[in-house]
């Protein structure tokens, strides 16, 4: 039996990482990009998921990477490949129907898993421009299921996002601008929607007949309430079954001595604490 790691062992990223891992099942075909998702997807590899097939956005297919990649373009995504090319066929197989999951963020998300990445406000005078939607609406319309890893603050976790980047469970439909149900818009090309939102606060999933998100556990040290009132929408809290589930300490080994010893994306709070 694995065992679980004490508090001061782990730090915030750790936990989302794990969480993040453990949305992976084995002989799945897996939609990586940049950044902490990159880790979890690895880190999954290295457990319990032995058998997933990991696409990195640029174009390298089923690569076994010895080393932690810094970006989807690195080269050791390609040792182990069975395939390096490029986008087109990256995304092409996504197209075709073979993506099981993907991992992708937002700055945005709305009570029905709408998820914006371009712009605050209206979009012909926002705000603010983002970064821009990249792979992030095709991944998320083309995969069986989605997994989003996002920081929770108030402002965005919206009733509505500004912009619909990434269609949620329930979407606007034109011209009328009425939400109906993902599934009536995409027909034959339904596959599925968002299938979590793990935030810095707790892990969020839908009920995909309503659309609607509701919160499954909260991190350590949160409550529900609290987690309430940081959306800006009425959450469902009703179906909390307790905390996430903290790292163990051959996930963390993994982590910070196999993974990402060099700290790139997720410190190592052990190492620094006897500094």
């Amino acid at each position: 039996m694995s065992t679980y790691a004490l508090p001061g062992e782990y730090c915030l990223p750790d936990l989302l990482c794990c969480a993040a891992s453990r949305e992976v099942r084995d002989n799945e075909v897996v939609f990586a990009g940049t950044g902490l998702p990159m880790v979890a997807i690895l880190l999954a590899q290295r457990t319990h998921a032995p058998n997933l097939k990991l696409i990195f956005e640029a174009g390298t297919l089923d690569g076994r990477p010895p080393e932690l990649p810094t970006s989807v373009g690195a080269s050791c995504c390609e040792i182990g490949a069975s395939r390096s090319s490029g986008l087109n066929d990256a995304f092409s197989i996504a197209q075709r129907g073979y993506v099981d999951l993907g991992y992708l963020g937002g700055a945005e998300v709305d009570q029905y898993g709408n998820v914006n990445t371009t712009c605050i406000g209206d979009y012909l005078h926002s705000e603010l421009r983002l970064t821009g939607s990249g792979g992030n609406p095709d991944i998320n319309s083309f995969a069986s299921r989605t997994v989003f890893i996002m920081l929770h603050e108030k402002r965005r976790f919206v009733k509505n996002v500004s912009y619909i980047t990434s269609p949620g469970w329930r979407v606007k439909k034109w011209p009328g601008g009425e939400f109906v149900h993902r599934r009536e818009l995409y027909g034959s090309a339904f596959r599925g929607g968002p299938s979590a939102v793990i935030s810095t606060v707790g892990v969020f999933r839908f009920d995909e007949e309503t659309g609607c998100m509701f919160l499954e556990t909260c991190h350590p040290g949160k409550t529900p309430e609290e987690i309430h009132a940081l959306c800006q929408f009425d959450l469902d809290i009703s179906r909390v079954k307790g905390e996430t589930e903290v790292p163990t300490l051959d996930e963390l080994r993994i982590i910070h001595e196999v993974l990402d010893p060099d700290e790139i994306f997720i410190p190592n709070i052990k190492k620094h604490s006897h500094v």
